[in-house]
């Protein structure tokens, strides 16, 4: 896949980059991630890894995924504002990032480990964990 093919990202909260500044019809940078790095084309699973690696909290979803909106409205009432990658439906990167969270998507990645899903983040927030390991990953101040 050449120009990010099948991937966007938008942080929550942000304003996305302008058009301009596009690299592709579907693909924008964001905050320091990097879609495709010098133009290098890599493999989804190799792509999911680094975009992981380059944002304390990324969540890989859908356009329009309600599950998504909520990950991030729970996330932003906590302090923490969180990397969304947008994957097409079907696309590689959908499918690579669902089996590096061993979950659908909407994926979520704290410091680069998975948790899951919408009932993974609910289930560290619900314990008390959350808040913690945004902190401990540098998601949160203070």
């Amino acid at each position: 896949m050449q120009g990010g093919g099948g991937v966007s990202c938008a942080v929550a909260g942000e304003a996305p980059t302008p058009p301009a500044a596009h690299h592709g019809p579907r693909s924008r940078q964001c905050l320091g991630l990097t879609i495709d790095p010098a133009g290098e084309v890599e493999a989804p699973a190799e792509r999911v890894g680094r975009l992981v690696r380059e944002s304390p909290v990324v969540i890989f979803a859908r356009r329009g995924c309600c599950m998504c909106h909520v990950m991030r409205r729970l996330l932003a009432a906590v302090g923490a504002h969180a990397t969304v990658i947008e994957v097409e439906e079907a696309a590689e990167e959908e499918a690579a990032a669902s089996a590096a969270a061993a979950a659908a998507v909407p994926a979520l990645f704290v410091g680069g480990a998975p948790v899951g899903g919408l009932d993974g983040l609910m289930g560290l927030h619900l314990s008390g964990l959350l808040v913690p390991r945004l902190r401990e990953v540098g998601a949160l101040c203070g």
